[in-house]
């Protein structure tokens, strides 16, 4: 079945154009560069791996609870509406939730992959380019894998959130190079990063467990890079010129607050109201903490590369999460790869555990058998 057929609203145009603007960069400093960047570069090649065999996709998902993560994370948990649902009802808004959520998660994969190619093709520094050039394929890699999960353990598609597009639009309308790492690697990737660790940590399925935890592997590489990238750069940068990509981060994190609302599903599967599926996603308690844990991962970032004026943390009081900016990040980071690493240990342990009782067996048959 085609991608077009399983989604659940038309998304109306199978090909999304944006009219690119700046210019290609080539740098003909082919020395060594910085240090720290060249050292993520060879950790970039080095953490390659293919989705088709690292991922168990043998694992079994029931399509009617495909992530096993809380009911209270549905907008409509503890309402009338949720009230009067059968089992077999409540399934479906599972199975619906779960696929508008990853498909999310999709659509701004295959966004992270064309700005990880836009920042190759602009950015002024060689080093920044060979990194990009590896970011590039790891976006591709969990596009991949998002959409083989959505096709054949959900299969159902929802179309890009309306706020997500906008900044995406915005994001590679800019003609400055810096504005493709601070929309996509701090805002997009960041907030990203905050949604696939609260769903890997509180799902009881193991493969969207996977699929999340070596995502975020990378994931965790990306954002180094754009702050490594940007903090250098914006050191450089007038206070007026700081003041206008502030406006441009105030603005990101009001439509990826509310880009992950949710209320697609309400409106389009349940069919409630659109206002009052708004006033749902806002009442719910699990959500307005979800909508703050969020940005556990942007603020502190936007704080560490020298972003942080009055009127930004205006914003960020308003909404908030302004005591996100005390997170520690590199401890955070850590953590997403050691989670990794352990899931491949276990299943590693796993498989050989599997491998010496077929030997056992194996043996133990022979001597039977001579015997």
């Amino acid at each position: 079945m085609s991608t077009h057929e399983l989604y659940v609203n038309d998304p109306h145009e199978r090909l999304w154009q944006v009219p690119a603007s700046g210019a290609a960069r080539f740098s003909w400093d082919y020395d060594d560069g910085r240090d720290r960047l060249l050292a993520l570069y060879q950790k970039g090649k080095d953490k390659q791996w293919d989705g088709q065999k690292r991922i168990d996709w043998d694992l079994e998902v029931d399509p009617k609870n495909p992530l096993g993560t809380p009911d209270e994370a549905i907008a409509l948990y503890g309402t009338p509406y949720w009230d009067k649902m059968s089992e077999a009802e409540r399934g479906d808004v599972r199975q619906h939730f779960a696929s508008w959520q990853f498909s999310q998660f999709l659509h701004g994969e295959q966004g992270a992959m064309v700005c990880a190619a836009r920042i190759v093709e602009s950015v002024p520094d060689l080093d920044a380019k060979f990194y990009s050039a590896t970011q590039t394929m790891d976006e591709a890699r969990h596009a991949e894998i998002y959409a083989r999960f959505l096709h054949e353990k959900i299969g159902m598609l929802y179309p890009i959130n309306d706020n997500l597009q906008s900044l995406l639009s915005d994001t590679l309308r800019d003609s400055r190079w810096d504005m493709p790492y601070l929309g996509m690697q701090v805002l997009i990737e960041g907030l990203a990063l905050a949604a696939f660790g609260m769903i890997r940590d509180t799902t009881t399925k193991p493969l969207p467990q996977q699929i999340l935890a070596y995502v975020m592997q990378d994931e965790a590489r990306h954002v180094a890079f754009g702050r490594m990238a940007l903090r250098d750069y914006y050191k450089q940068l007038s206070d007026a010129e700081l003041r206008e990509r502030e406006e441009f981060v105030i603005e990101g994190c009001y439509l990826m607050r509310d880009r992950l609302k949710g209320t697609e599903v309400l409106e389009d599967f349940v069919g409630i109201p659109a206002a009052e599926a708004d006033k749902l996603s806002e009442n719910s308690e699990y959500l307005q903490l979800f909508r703050q844990l969020l940005f556990s991962r942007i603020v502190p970032c936007v704080r560490d590369i020298g972003l942080w004026g009055e009127r930004l943390q205006r914003a960020y009081v308003d909404m908030g999460v302004f005591e996100m900016g005390d997170q520690n990040l590199d401890l955070l980071m850590r953590q997403d790869e050691e989670i990794a690493e352990k899931l491949d240990a276990e299943r590693f342990a796993q498989e050989e555990a599997a491998r010496t009782a077929e030997v056992a067996e194996a043996i133990a048959q022979g001597g039977a058998a001579a015997g």
